[in-house]
């Protein structure tokens, strides 16, 4: 496979060519946090408000209709994107709010899945809060039971650490750890989840804007994942279902747009997604998503996967050859996706994350919203680079040298 042409590809980022304080040229290295945006996304969001903007699936004017049209073929491409249907796809304001949407659900008994008292729901210590949190609440509200797998002492899933049973009647985990990069053993789990008749819900967020990911082919029940990771918009996730769970599912939110009919009694409701997208709905920025998923797809998920695979695997070999620098999660890229989370003896990740911005280097640092993982590994706090496309080696070998100098500054241990 030919390398990516990367220096055509940042062309389309005008962030890219920012310079930040003390003259220094913007290394972004934080799209684990939040990815940059292409101008064909900002081009395409910019052209529907100018030219289409009206409420979708409202009234019989012509803007409504291409704004319909507009949003409808986005839900088509961002589905065609993950291996889904488009009556599959479901748009929230982010994935958390997805996340939230499923573990909600689950928790009325209109639903046949619903969780009880005596049931267990399943999660694992390296997820992200918006993986964890929905899950305690559902826990509370029913009399379930929370249990987890534990983390191996390089990041991944313990499989060994948890046994399932009949009670268990849900499995969340992430694709790929927002903190040690771990990728689950997606197969695995499903294969465990279906044999006690639980349901499988999967984080998504950090595995679709970096490799191929066909939501069919997982054999998962739900997946999240969001709009601002995958260089697209901010205020938008997505939720996959599958079409028998989503149609015999109760709605989360509910006003207007997700109804079938209103009497002063009672309601009834729409079919799915419709049933679970109440208010008006985040049109240009769903045409923002839909841009970035063909983007994406016209570099082609392969080639973005091996780009990233390659500028991972040189930061791991970069950072673990500095004296007091631990990397956090696998050193196998057969384990692994981008982020690289890591920890410099004697100094604390926020002044390693301030002396690399003193260099142009941005990287995020702190617990990633994954407290107990931290604590896993008796951490506070630790700092994470994270890769996108648009990325290059120059820009790792800057943040080698940066966590270079922050020992040098600090002293270390």
């Amino acid at each position: 496979m030919a390398p990516l042409d990367v220096a055509a590809i940042r062309a389309d980022f005008p962030i890219l060519k920012r310079v930040m304080r003390g003259g220094k040229q913007l290394a972004y290295l934080d799209s684990g946090a939040t990815s940059q945006r292409p101008v064909q996304v900002l081009d395409a969001e910019r052209e529907f408000l100018i030219t289409s903007n009206g409420a979708v699936h409202r009234g019989a004017h012509q803007l409504m209709e291409e704004a319909t049209d507009a949003y409808e073929q986005g839900r088509a491409d961002i589905a065609a994107f993950v291996g889904a249907d488009p009556d599959e796809l479901v748009f929230t304001k982010n994935a958390t709010e997805a996340l939230n949407l499923v573990s909600y659900t689950l928790g009325d008994n209109r639903f046949e899945h619903a969780v009880g008292p005596g049931d267990v729901i399943v999660t694992t210590e390296l997820e992200h809060h918006a993986n964890l949190v929905p899950w305690q609440e559902l826990a509370r509200r029913t009399g379930a039971t929370l249990r987890w797998f534990g983390v191996t002492d390089d990041g991944r899933i313990d499989l060994d650490s948890l046994q399932l049973d009949k009670n268990v009647k849900v499995v969340a985990f992430s694709h790929h750890s927002n903190v040690t990069g771990a990728r689950a053993p997606v197969a695995q789990l499903v294969e465990r989840a279906k044999a006690v008749g639980a349901l499988t819900v999967l984080d998504a967020c950090q595995s679709v804007p970096h490799e191929p990911v066909d939501f069919h082919a997982l054999d998962v029940d739900f997946a999240a994942f969001s709009g601002h990771k995958m260089l697209g918009p901010n205020g938008i996730g997505v939720l996959y279902g599958r079409s028998r769970l989503l149609e015999n599912m109760p709605p989360f939110l509910t006003g207007g747009s997700m109804i079938e009919n209103v009497a002063m009694e009672a309601s009834t409701y729409a079919p799915p997604p419709q049933r679970f997208e109440a208010g008006t709905p985040m049109t240009s920025q769903v045409v923002g998503l839909a841009a970035a998923a063909r983007y994406l797809g016209d570099i082609g998920m392969d080639a973005v996967e091996n780009h990233e695979r390659e500028l991972t695997a040189a930061a791991i070999e970069g950072l673990s050859g500095i004296d007091g620098v631990r990397i956090i999660g696998p050193r196998s890229m057969e384990h692994r996706g981008s982020p690289v989370s890591f920890v410099v003896d004697g100094v604390h990740a926020h002044d390693v994350g301030q002396v690399l911005d003193d260099e142009g280097v941005a990287v995020r640092v702190g617990h990633h919203c994954a407290l107990p993982l931290h604590r896993r590994f008796g951490l506070a706090a630790t700092a994470r680079a994270s890769f996108a496309v648009y990325n290059t080696p120059d820009e790792v070998d800057r943040l080698v040298a940066g966590v270079r100098r922050a020992l040098d500054f600090f002293g270390g241990a």
